[in-house]
């Protein structure tokens, strides 16, 4: 990998850290089911996002 891709996965890794932050933070915070539930899904969703760029190092 060229440093300038390199810079970008790491970039890529710490915006998927902070959305799985605040999915974490919401499905903590909400009290709907519904609501709960789609914020579950999004952490999952997230964190194979992670996971995919993480691979990539």
């Amino acid at each position: 990998m060229t440093p300038k891709e390199v810079l970008y996965v790491e970039d890529a890794l710490g915006h998927a850290q902070f959305l799985k932050t605040q999915c974490q933070d919401a499905v903590d915070a909400l009290q709907d089911a519904n609501l709960k539930r789609q914020a579950q899904q999004w952490l999952q969703e997230n964190q194979e996002i992670f996971r995919s760029f993480y691979s990539l190092v």
